[in-house]
Parts: C-alpha cells; structure tokens; sequence
C-alpha cells in the first residue's frame, strides 16, 4: 500500500479558494485499493453511462462517513465510510449515487463550478487534481485545499431535488449492474439517525446529502418493487474485501488486524492483511512470510508484488526491493503508482540513471504524484542535472499551490536549461502561473 502525500485540487474547489485556508485533507494514495475499487465500481459506471477509465475513485483519510463528487472525472470515500460500508453492495449504492451526480450534470450545473482552475490550468495540467510535497509514509497523501469551510459545504451540497433525482438514477444503476439496491436502504438506514443531530454533530454526508424519511420510504418501495434479489455476486465480494481490508490494515491498529484477518473471504487477502500488519509491528520475518504466501496464491498479481516492493523499501533492503517493483512492473507496466515504487527503490539502490527513466514514465502517466516529482528531482540532483532538477521542484511546489517557491526554482531552472527546450518551456509555465497567480 502505497501512501503517498498528494495534493489533490479540484478546478471546481479552486474556484472557491478564499484567503483564508481550510483544514488540510489528507488522500490515502494505493494501487492496489484504487484498483479494487476500481473493479467494485466498474460496473456502476457503466451502467450510468460513464466511462470506468476516466473516472476515478479516490479514498480520504477521515473518520466521518461521506462522500462527494467535486467534478466530473473524480469520486471521493471517506475512510470512515467505507469501513462501515460492511457489503459490497453498500459502497457500491453510495459510488451510484455520486455517478448519478456526475451523470445527471449536477456537478457542473452549479455556479461557477469550473471557474479560474488557477494554477492547474495555467500549467496545462488537467483540471482534476494537482500535487503537494510527500509524507514519510506510503499509503497517504495530505492536501490542502484552499478554500474556507463554509464555501466547501456550499459547494458540496445538493438539493433535495438533486438527491431525489440521484437516488432514482442510482436505484437503476444498481439494477442494471446487477448489484441488490436493498445496499441503498441499507445505506439510508445508517444515516438515518443523524437527521435528530444538530448540523454541528452531523457527518458531513448529512449536511451535503440532505435526507428525509420520504427519500427513504421512496426507495424502499422502488426495492421492494423491483422483486428478487440478485444472487450474491463473488467478484463484489471479493474486490469490496480486499479494499477494504488493506485499507483497514493500515489505518487501524496492527492487533486489531491480526485479530480479524481470519474473517477474509479469501486466503489471499489474509494473508496480504497480514502481512500490513507484522510490517507496521516491524516484524520483517513474518511480514515476508505473510506476503510470499500470498503471492504464491496469486503469482500473477501486481500488488502483491507491489506491496512486498515496499516492506523490503522500508527495511532498507533496497536491492530486493527494486527486484520486487520490477517483477509489479512487469505484471502491471503503466500503472503509474507501481512505477514510482520501482523508481524510489532504484534510488535507494543508487541507480539513477534506471531511476530517472522509471519515475520519468511514472510522471507521464500521473503528474499528480507528488512522490514521484520529489524522487525525481532527487535523481536528477544526484547525477549532475541540476537543471532538470528545478524544473521538476518547480512543477512540485507550483502544484501544491506554493507559487513562489515554484518561481525561484523556475527561475533557475531557466537559466540552466537549454533555450527552448523542452524542460525549460515547462520551467516557462510555471513563470506564467505564477505572475498570473501574483
């Protein structure tokens, strides 16, 4: 499990920057449980006629259970929520309802939605997210986004006709999908209670996803309409476990994983579980036990070899860490999470040159990597590039929103850069952004 600290703006909160910061939000960074819940959603979002390949499923670090749509391409869970989401079909109504936001233009219908993407968009960089500097931890990112606490619940708030509206639609998404919308009851069940709070008390879901008893009357006869159940899916369960799981693995306490791995589905998914949990006690022998035991389940697996890449990066046993990534690569060569793993590792093992072409293709593929752009100007700093080394800093700091260091280093970056090459035009850009941000 990667956690990487990542800087994740929206355009659409961009345009709600204010003065005045708000409390940072920290996005947990994993390949592995961004893929699983990638296969979970799958095909929610087709049924909702959205493209699985362009919009992503992000995980918050953050006990309080919520989730939100900020644009068009990305959908974020809380922590908190998916722990107590305890079946697939649970968190599988709550990614319906937020598609049917996407789906049905309530993101974009709101006001100024869209408007001045700042920095992101003066770098040319997608509209979705943007970077912040990393943490010493590999499965979480933290951000900040900019903008004041009451703008933040006005912008993710809906109206009732939207939740009426997107209850309707997720109800046929899950349908469609096969998935048992009794996981929407089930969901509107556990919120039930929070309408006797004051909004001080209440989880954010409850202060952007206004509730009511007739919203859950409504849907409890569309169920109960709509006849059998489908039959148990093994697939949701299976995806839904393991995100879940690993998740739960690194955010709760080692016992308490050690305590409850027997309940997995799979004997894989114990055993990865496991494995996070004699790593996070130090216990390098058993960890390794753990995961080697998993991966002989499932040789052909990425994350696997992934997350054993890691336990060995952590044990300064840097060599076989890279041996490790190397084989996730060779199982998974664009995933870009993966990629930057290898490239960390090849560092530490004092390959640079590897390093440098490793982490540039994971930038490509993710520019949002804040890990990744941190390691990779280490590279270029180590092997005598110290141009390469700015701009890559400047492209860092410019993206967690910190403009004027990013200037100082574009500045250098330029004067150290071939004229017009490729580098020092992105060094340009971050000079634009920042007299534009001024």
């Amino acid at each position: 499990m990667r956690i990487t600290r990542l800087a994740l703006i929206c355009a659409t909160v961009l345009a709600l920057v204010v003065a005045r910061p708000a409390a940072a939000v920290t996005i947990l960074r994993d390949a592995d449980i961004e893929a699983s819940l990638r296969e979970l959603a799958r095909p929610i979002l087709r049924a909702a006629g959205l493209s699985p390949a362009r919009v992503r499923i992000l995980v918050v670090q953050d006990s309080a259970l919520n989730a939100f749509v900020a644009d068009s391409s990305h959908i974020f869970l809380n922590s908190g929520l998916i722990d107590r989401m305890t079946t697939p079909a649970m968190l599988q109504a709550v990614i319906a309802h937020e598609a049917a936001h996407i789906a049905n233009g309530h993101v974009t219908s709101r006001p100024g939605a869209a408007r001045n993407a700042a920095t992101a968009a003066g770098l040319g960089l997608l509209v979705a997210a943007a970077v912040a500097q990393t943490g010493n931890t590999r499965a979480a990112g933290g951000i900040a986004v900019g903008a004041a606490s009451s703008a933040m619940r006005s912008f993710l708030g809906h109206t009732r006709a939207q939740e009426a509206s997107a209850d309707q639609s997720a109800a046929r998404y899950m349908r469609a999908a096969g998935a048992d919308p009794q996981g929407t009851v089930d969901v509107f069940e556990l919120f039930r209670g929070q309408e006797a709070l004051s909004a001080a008390r209440q989880d954010p879901f409850m202060r952007s996803h206004p509730l009511s008893s007739d919203r859950l009357r409504a849907m409890k006869a569309y169920v109960a309409a709509a006849g059998t159940p489908p039959p148990p899916d093994n697939a949701a369960i299976y995806w839904h476990a393991r995100a879940r799981g690993k998740l739960l693995a690194f955010l709760r306490a080692p016992q308490w994983t050690l305590r409850n791995a027997a309940q997995s589905p799979t004997q894989d998914i114990r055993l990865m579980r496991e494995a996070v949990a004699w790593h996070r006690r130090s216990d390098l022998g058993k960890a390794l036990k753990a995961i080697d035991g998993a991966i002989a389940l499932r040789p052909s697996d990425p994350y696997l070899h992934d997350l054993k890449g890691e336990i060995l990066l952590k044990n300064r046993q840097a060599g076989a860490a890279a041996s490790a990534y190397a084989r996730a690569v060779q199982l998974s060569p664009n995933d870009a999470q993966i990629l930057g793993g290898h490239g960390r590792a090849l560092l530490a093992a004092g390959q640079r040159v590897q390093a440098i072409a490793v982490l540039e293709k994971a930038r490509t593929r993710d520019f949002s990597n804040g890990r990744v752009l941190r390691d990779l100007a280490s590279a270029y700093g180590g092997s005598g590039q110290p141009g390469m080394a700015s701009v890559v800093t400047a492209e860092r700091y410019a993206l967690e929103g910190r403009l004027d260091d990013a200037a100082i280093h574009a500045k250098r970056a330029v004067g150290l850069l071939p004229n017009g090459s490729g580098p020092w035009q992105r060094a340009q850009d971050v000079l634009a952004a920042a007299e534009r941000n001024r």
